[in-house]
Order: structure tokens, then sequence, then C-alpha cells
């Protein structure tokens, strides 16, 4: 009479079905659409949580956007405005998420809340805008999970009476 216990058929197709679930979840993980959606979400957070050396990892070295921002710019900047803005909490609606071959845009109505001393300056600026802002991410050569933010746009997003 043979057992029921773990034979090395038996392991082997148990560790064989763990691995091509294991494939298929890592396989639509890192699908360009998902990448893009979480890198998003998580760079988002880090904003709301003032971790800059994190939100520095998100940004592409080639980072340009019409307001003038470079990266080194905008990794400057962001801390500056968001002291201002204590409690910070940034949602998204209405997202939209395309890729173009090495490009991935994540569209989205953006609102912010806090408080502090910009707080309703920015929320005015930010909440009332119409047109969406447009995130543009770059995928690395090497890794399904390497993009880097290149640039933001907002068409109805003016600064120019705002220096921080």
């Amino acid at each position: 009479m043979e057992g029921q216990g773990v034979t090395f058929r038996n392991g082997f197709y148990a560790g064989l079905v763990v691995a091509v679930i294991w494939g298929i979840y890592l396989f639509r993980l890192w699908q360009p659409q998902r990448q893009i959606e979480l890198h998003n979400v998580h760079l988002l957070e880090q904003i709301e949580r003032h971790n800059w050396k994190i939100v520095g990892e998100f940004i592409g070295d080639t980072y340009q956007d019409r307001w003038g921002n470079d990266r080194r710019l905008l990794l400057e900047r962001l801390p500056q405005i968001f002291r201002a803005l204590g409690n910070a909490r940034i949602d998204a609606n209405s997202i939209a998420i395309r890729r173009e071959a090495d490009r991935g845009y994540w569209t989205a109505k953006i609102t912010i809340k806090g408080n502090g001393e910009l707080a309703d300056f920015i929320q005015n600026r930010v909440n009332t805008l119409e047109a969406p802002f447009e995130f543009e991410w770059q995928r690395g050569a090497t890794w399904p999970w390497d993009w880097k933010l290149v640039a933001v746009r907002n068409s109805a997003l003016e600064l120019s009476d705002y220096t921080p």
C-alpha cells in the first residue's frame, strides 16, 4: 500500500504549481501599465510623507517641465512648497493610463488638501484647475520595474506669479 506522504514527485508538482502562480503574478505586476500606476501612486504617497530622498529616486535625470524645472530644481522646490502645506493629502480622480513604446502617461484630476501657511493659495490654484495633470514616465533599459518620471504637465496651471 502506497502512502500519501510527501514524495519527490508530489513535491516537484507542488513546487511547479507554486512557480507557475508566482510567474503569473510577476508577469502581471511587471506589465507597463501596472508599473506606471504603481509608480505614480507611490510617488504621490512619498510626496505626502515628505520623504524627499525616495521622491528623488522616482525622478529621472532628464526631467523637464513647462514651469522651468529640471530634476535638481524640482527636488529643491518640492520640499519648500510642501513644508508650507502641513498634513498634505493628494487625491487623484478620473485616472487614465496609456503607453506608447517606452513611455507611459498617467493622467488624472488632482486635488490637494492640507493646512499651513500656503494651504489656501496652493489648494485654490490646484483644486480649481479644469485640466488634468499628466505624468510622463520613461522605461529604463534593463528591468521591467525601472520607470522614471521625466515630465509633469498641466496646460491650465500657471506659476508665473509665485517664486518659492
